[in-house]
């Protein structure tokens, strides 16, 4: 069965960091592009980095040179690495799975992420 289990969130002040971590298991990891979306109260989940199975990258605009995607195939682990918080990157962040077929297929349980002084 396929799990996604983020973990890493937690309330951090503007202009520091956190690391998101995903654990994938049930699945062939390395053969799937992975990505992260977040969802901020009452708006609509967003598409923030997206990495392909060779370790190909997308950022959203916002986050461009501020976050940091990569992957462990052997531990079957997606990260995110988040520079420079800003109060507007405040949101429940999700692992998700991309399926060339299936579009985003399954997605985690979610992990918060709260920048505020």
């Amino acid at each position: 069965q396929v799990q996604l289990v983020e973990s890493g969130g937690g309330l951090v002040q503007p202009e520091g960091s956190l690391t998101l971590s995903c654990a994938a298991s049930g699945f062939t990891f390395s053969t799937f592009a992975m990505g992260w979306f977040r969802q901020a109260p009452g708006k609509d989940r967003e598409a923030v980095s997206i990495i392909s199975g060779a370790g190909y990258t997308y950022y959203e605009d916002s986050v461009k040179g501020r976050f940091t995607i990569s992957r462990d195939n052997a531990k079957n682990t997606l990260y995110l690495q988040m520079n420079s918080l800003k109060p507007e990157d405040t949101a429940v962040y999700y692992c998700v799975r991309h399926n060339p077929e299936r579009d985003y297929d399954y997605w985690g349980q979610g992990t918060q992420v709260i920048v505020a002084s």
